[in-house]
This record gives structure tokens, C-alpha cells and sequence, in this order.
């Protein structure tokens, strides 16, 4: 059976909303099961948040170096604070039952007379150095589970919706439903998406917001450009970078439909005016970044605060370094710039336009923020904006290809995707080939499990001697053929 078939040839089991509440479902399920228990800066925010309703980060001084103080003012964080305030959302639920497990273990500790902490066995000395640090101000516990429910509760969503809307936006490119629901899983899951939310991370969660308020856009109406702009200021809010898509996106719909450009800047300003509410707070001047205010680190000296024009070094990096590079990490966008040739009316020119240009200024942005080059050792991050709005130019290639080099490049796809998320470590050996390489010759990991086997205890021991993760992968199996079993069991 071909699984691009069109459904006048092969007819689709399931109702529009139903395919996008199981692709939410699914993605969502899958996304959490990835789960990598990173301590980004992002998080100390959304702690502060959560527990004390601050932007204050002072109980986390000097745990990370992106952590800094500013006098008369305390502990901040270095950027935008927009991923925080969402993240803080689930958190701020799931805080009472954190902290009881968090004063339930701390306890234990105290009365077991024990004062030093387990070994970690990780090959990164930072990273030992971090877990001694919060294990003795009994942070550990609190850290690894506030970053699982600001994962699973903001991440892994969010991203999951973003498919759903990639999947209405493909059925409308392609006019099948089947075709459009096995885009949007391979946008799920073919590319760096499913690399980029196994933890909080503002940059993919703004480029998922901006291509959500296009697809609003583009249905035309004065309340979908309301929800643009929407998108569009939140994407200042989560980072400056934003501030090309806030004005990409004013552009498209200015040039499609001027009547309702007041809607667009109605929904924008409420985000923008948060941005200098936070600054204001924060560091005494509402219209200076928190970058401005940071003390001197390795690239600072360049530009402003590190930033500058585009350099041909970095913009080089940024496409093709073979740990973070994005035609490396996901070859599969490489499609996207045949686009032009290849559209033939599947999209407006004005959209092509819009989608092809944003990806193009935020290159250009980048390539002038001398801190792209520490990606090494998270892997690609800075571009993660651009993910949806490249797949769509690469779908419409794609779709173009025979059927059987169209099936073998989705399969490269997934799998360079996958063995990403499993073994995350770019930053060793061969860049973006080890994970490949470590997946097919040690086997299926899981982030978490990895982590969890690398710490001293009993539980890292029976970690250690050999824990399989394919229990959960069938476990996730089997509830994912219950959600697509049959057309009533989600709709």
C-alpha cells in the first residue's frame, strides 16, 4: 500500500481533527519518553518563578556560569525570559509534589548521616562539578524533576501541537490527508525537532510559535492575525532573534491582507511591553537586554556584547560544522532550496517568500552572535527556529521525488533524527555520525536511563549491569496502536 497514496485512491480512516489530537497524542508520548535531563539556564528562571513569583534567580548563585548579579538588582539570567514563563506553568502545578519527594529524600540524606555525594560518572568535569553542587544544597532531586515536568509539561507539548499545525498546513499544500498526516510524522521525527525537545529550549519553542501564527495568518481572518501577532511578539519575548520573525511575519501579512495589519500589531505589543516589564524589573532599564548587564565571558569583546555583523566563518559553521551544522544535522533541508524551481503553485509565492526569506534573515542573524560557536557541545540549538520553516519548501520537493528515493531519504531522515535524541553527544568524536554510530553498534538508549546509570547508588548499579530500554518502547508502542486503533477511540 503506498502511504502517500491520495484519498480519493485509498480512503482516510480518520476526520481532520481526529488525526491532529492522535498526532498531538503520539508526538507528545514519544517526545516525554526522550526525556534528557539537562539543567539549562532557562530553568533556574522558571524555578524562581514557580516558587516565589520572582525573576530573581539569587538560590541558584554561582551554581551556573550563565548565572550573574547585577548589584542592587541580584541574580539573573542572561536571556530573554519568555521559554521561563511558559516552563513555569506546569511547574507551579507539579511544585507541591516536587518538593514533598524533594523533603522526603533530602531527610533520608540527613538521617542516614550521609554528607558527601555519589560518585558521577560522566566524562564531562563541568557537569561532575554541577551534580556535587546541587546534590549539597539539596537542589538534585528538585533539578532532575522540575526539568522532567518543564519538559513534559511545556517542551514536548508544545512541539506536539506544532506537528498538528504542520499537519494542517500540509493537508491544505497537498489536498490528502494520508500524505499530510505522514509529513507531519516525519517532520516529528525526521528531523533535529525530536533532537531539540528532549529539553526545554526557547529557540525551538518561538520557531514553532511563528510558523503556528502563519498558519493562523494564512487563513486570513482579523482574529487569526491577532493570534500572528501574537506568535510574533512571544518570539521577541523568548529571544532577540525573535525580532526578525516579529517583523517577517508583519511583512507577509501586511503584503496579504494591509486591512488587518492593526490586528497583527494588537496581539503583538502585549508580549513586547512583557519583554520590558522583565528588563525593567530585572536590571533597572526596560529597553537593554539581560546580555547587556552580563559580566565579561570568551567572545563578549566582539560587536556588542558578542554580537556583530554576519561573518562568512560563522554563517559556514552555522550550515555545515559537522557537529551543529544544520544541512549536516538534517540533510533533509537541503531539499528546501529547490523549492523555488520546484513549487509549481503548491504554495503562494508570497508564502514561499516568507517561509525561504525568515530562514534566511535568521541565518543571517546568527551569523553574527560569535556565541553560535559554542553549539558544540549541545549540538544544533541557534537554528532550531528555522526547522518548520524549512520543512514545508522541503516537503514540496520531496513530494516530487520517485517514490522509492522519496521513501530511502525519509528513512535517512528518521533515523540520523532518532539516533540523535537516544545518544545525544555531539561534541566527541565524530559529530553527528557518533550518535549514529553509537546507536547501531551499543544498541536503542534513552537519555534519562543513560544519566540515571552514570550516578553512584543502588539504582545506579542495576542501571549499570545492562537495563534495556525496549520495555518502555513497547509499552509507548502499544498505547500509541490504542490512540490510532480505530476512528472513534480519540476523536
Amino acid at each position: 500500500m503506498n502511504l502517500m497514496s491520495s484519498t480519493a485512491t485509498v480512503p482516510w480512516r480518520y476526520s481532520p481533527r481526529g488525526t491532529a489530537l492522535r498526532l498531538f497524542l503520539t508526538c507528545w508520548l514519544i517526545y516525554t519518553l526522550h526525556f534528557a535531563t539537562n539543567t539549562v539556564r532557562e530553568i533556574y528562571l522558571a524555578l524562581a518563578i514557580g516558587d516565589h513569583f520572582s525573576f530573581r534567580v539569587d538560590d541558584y548563585a554561582r551554581i551556573h556560569p550563565d548565572l550573574f548579579e547585577k548589584p542592587g538588582y541580584g541574580w539573573h539570567i542572561g536571556a530573554n525570559p519568555g521559554g521561563s514563563m511558559m516552563a513555569a506553568i506546569p511547574y507551579a502545578l507539579a511544585r507541591p509534589v516536587i518538593e514533598f519527594i524533594v523533603e522526603k529524600v533530602n531527610a533520608s540524606r540527613r538521617a542516614s548521616g550521609q554528607t558527601e555525594p555519589p560518585a558521577y560518572n560522566t566524562p564531562w568535569p563541568m557537569a561532575r562539578e554541577f551534580y556535587k553542587e546541587a546534590w549539597k544544597r539539596g537542589l538534585d532531586i528538585k533539578f532532575g524533576l522540575a526539568a522532567f515536568v518543564m519538559q513534559a509539561g511545556c517542551m514536548a507539548p508544545v512541539s506536539a501541537l506544532a506537528v498538528a499545525a504542520m499537519y494542517y498546513l500540509m493537508r491544505r499544500v497537498f489536498g490528502s490527508d494520508r500524505t499530510a498526516c505522514w509529513l507531519a510524522i516525519l517532520y516529528a521525527f525526521g528531523t533535529p525537532v525530536f533532537f531539540r525537545t528532549g529539553y526545554l529550549n526557547h529557540n525551538l519553542i518561538l520557531g514553532h510559535l511563528v510558523f503556528i501564527g502563519f498558519v493562523c495568518m494564512s487563513q486570513g481572518s482579523p482574529w487569526r492575525y491577532f493570534a500572528g501577532g501574537l506568535a510574533g511578539g512571544a518570539a521577541l519575548l523568548f529571544d532577540y532573534s525573535g525580532v526578525i520573525l516579529l517583523g517577517s511575519l508583519f511583512l507577509y501579512g501586511f503584503l496579504r491582507d494591509r486591512r488587518n495589519t492593526l490586528f497583527y500589531g494588537l496581539g503583538g505589543i502585549g508580549p513586547v511591553l512583557l519583554l520590558w516589564l522583565y528588563q525593567y524589573q530585572s536590571f533597572g532599564h526596560p529597553f537593554y537586554p539581560g546580555q547587556h548587564w552580563m559580566p565579561p565571558v570568551e567572545w563578549i569583546d566582539r560587536g556588542y556584547q558578542g554580537f556583530g555583523p554576519p561573518q562568512l566563518e560563522l554563517l559556514g559553521l552555522l550550515a555545515f560544522d559537522y557537529r551543529y551544522g544544520l544541512f549536516v544535522t538534517c540533510p533533509l533541508f537541503l531539499l528546501a532550496l529547490l523549492a523555488p524551481w520546484m513549487n509549481r503553485g503548491r504554495l503562494s509565492t508570497l508564502e514561499l517568500a516568507f517561509l525561504l526569506g525568515s530562514a534566511a534573515g535568521l541565518w543571517l542573524f546568527f551569523g553574527g552572535v560569535n556565541y553560535t560557536r559554542l553549539q558544540f557541545n549541545t549540538g544544533i540549538r541557534y537554528l532550531a527556529p528555522v526547522f518548520p520553516l524549512l520543512f514545508v519548501p522541503a516537503a514540496i520537493v520531496l513530494m516530487r521525488l520517485p517514490k522509492r528515493l522519496l521513501y530511502f531519504v525519509s528513512l535517512l531522515s528518521i533515523t540520523e533524527a532518532w539516533c540523535l535524541a537516544m545518544h545525544r553527544d555531539v561534541e566527541r568524536g565524530l559529530g553527528v555520525l557518533d550518535p549514529i554510530l553509537h546507536i547501531f553498534l551499543g544498541g536503542f538508549k534513552l537519555p534519562a536511563l543513560t544519566v540515571l546509570s552514570r550516578m553512584g547508588g543502588q539504582l545506579s548499579e542495576h542501571l549499570s549491569s545492562g537495563v534495556s530500554p525496549l520495555p518502555l518502547f513497547i509499552l509507548t508502542a502499544a498505547i500509541i496502536y490504542g490512540i490510532w486503533k480505530r476512528p472513534g477511540a480519540v476523536a
